[in-house]
């Protein structure tokens, strides 16, 4: 599904409250992310970033950080698309393997695990084109508004 598509989807559910958001966001498009594909009944969001020099550490891989942030510009599309709009309370990152340039991009697959009340539960694997696992995480979002109930 194309990232068009996506948004499209995401404009649909919000309704008229579109306005009150930028979709997407300006960090999305400044990551240079993609969606990849949308899984509506298993809940399950797949995008692509870019390894770009200017988030290298150091080391010169991949900041620790921006695999965070690919993660969370991947928990919050699919937050839109399986609940009401909603704002990470937590996120906890596991690092396997460093991300390296000479990787390309790396893909981050998260799922929708489930909704108690106003919690969302996510979890993700970041990934390398070969499919070789660089990171889990977990996610707690919290709907903002607890007047929205599907």
């Amino acid at each position: 599904m194309s990232d068009d598509g996506i948004i499209e989807i995401i404009s649909r559910r919000l309704g008229e409250r579109k306005k009150n958001y930028m979709i997407p966001p300006p960090v999305f498009v400044a990551m240079k992310g993609e969606f990849i594909t949308f899984n509506e009944q298993d809940g399950v969001l797949k995008t692509k970033f870019p390894i770009q020099t200017q988030f290298l550490n150091p080391f010169y891989s991949l900041q620790g950080g921006i695999v965070a942030a690919a993660v969370d510009n991947t928990f919050g599309p699919l937050s839109m698309l399986v609940a009401p709009p909603s704002v990470t309370r937590r996120i906890e990152m596991k690092y396997s393997r460093p991300v390296t340039p000479d990787l390309g991009y790396i893909t981050v697959e998260a799922t929708f695990v489930k909704r108690d009340h106003r919690m969302l539960t996510f979890r993700a694997d970041v990934r390398d084109l070969r499919g070789n696992l660089l990171a889990r995480a977990k996610a707690i979002h919290w709907i903002l508004d607890e007047s929205e109930d599907e």
